[in-house]
């Protein structure tokens, strides 16, 4: 008999549907959902994802990649771009100066320094790596991506690559303590606690494992945010109550993107931002600091889920 492999999309999205909310009205006022990164003010800390090689959805319309990046512009949302040549980067970041890029770890080192540098020099906000892809999900040999290999990174090559700009570094793909306290260490300005739509099947949920990151990188200074399978502004409150700052949504978005575009990228994150303040003023929370565990329930033990020292900000 041959098992399903169970999908680590669904294991998480189950996860989150597994968490409630309990209410909390006295007193409660209209919420604030602004965001500070980096020096610079959002209004939403839902952001958009590190996508790659989007093309256009339609004859006459730019990439995928570029419509969502006017979109986030209008939305004041943080925007990422993941795997792209430089000139690409270029038009990019010209669509959207707050746009932090995600640069894949090649096996030619000179070209992530080239990309990263080139990319502090056209201003972008931030930069970083993603770490969670360089193994083949099929043989755990080093995988070969739109022609480029791609190379595990050591602790080492990680301080090479963060010292090789000025401005911020985010490393998107940690998912256990033991990664962020690496990147701690290696002098990351941010993490991502993320498993890439599931590279790794059976892979923890990134909001089951959230809270021991938190506390492993509390008093760091470290931004701490989270991805997979935040689909709406409930799942980024609970990220958030988890002990993130901030979270990236992925798919959910690209509905809205492929239909319309920049306009659409914004009506998805405008309708997460509302589900998000909603949460909030149901719960008492009159900014996002005020967004704590202790409102979250496990549908599964029936208890509070109140991680101690969740809270890291």
């Amino acid at each position: 008999m041959i098992r399903n492999t169970p999908d680590s999309n669904q294991i998480a999205r189950d996860y989150l549907d597994s968490i409630l909310i309990e209410q909390r009205l006295i007193g409660s006022q209209t919420p604030s959902t602004q965001f500070e990164l980096f020096g610079r003010r959002f209004s939403t800390p839902v952001m958009m994802p590190a996508f790659s090689h989007l093309k256009p959805y339609a004859p006459g319309r730019e990439s995928g990649l570029i419509e969502y990046s006017r979109g986030a512009k209008d939305a004041n949302a943080v925007n990422f771009v993941g795997m792209i040549e430089n000139d690409g980067f270029l038009q990019i970041v010209k669509a959207n100066p707050n746009t932090i890029r995600i640069v894949k770890p090649y096996a030619d080192r000179e070209k992530i320094f080239s990309q990263l540098t080139f990319a502090e020099q056209e201003g972008a906000l931030a930069v970083g790596m993603d770490i969670d892809h360089f193994f083949n999900k099929t043989n755990g040999q080093w995988d070969l991506c739109v022609g480029e290999l791609l190379q595990p990174q050591s602790e080492e090559m990680l301080k090479e690559n963060i010292s090789s700009v000025k401005i911020p570094f985010v490393v998107k793909g940690v998912l256990s303590v033991k990664d962020a306290a690496v990147c701690a260490e290696a002098g990351a300005d941010a993490v991502i606690v993320s498993h890439h739509h599931g590279r790794l099947n059976y892979a923890v949920p990134p909001l089951m494992v959230l809270p021991d990151i938190c506390r492993e990188l509390k008093g760091t200074g470290i931004r701490i945010f989270a991805d997979c399978s935040i689909d709406t502004g409930y799942d980024a409150f609970k990220a958030i109550a988890l002990g993130a700052e901030a979270v990236c949504v992925g798919r959910a978005l690209l509905p809205d993107l492929k239909k319309d575009g920049a306009v659409g990228t914004k009506r998805c994150l405008d309708r997460m931002t509302g589900e998000l303040a909603a949460a909030m003023a149901f719960t008492g929370a009159k900014c996002l600091s005020q967004i704590t565990a202790d409102v979250l329930w496990s549908s599964i033990t029936g208890k509070r889920i109140v991680p101690s020292d969740t809270d890291s900000r």
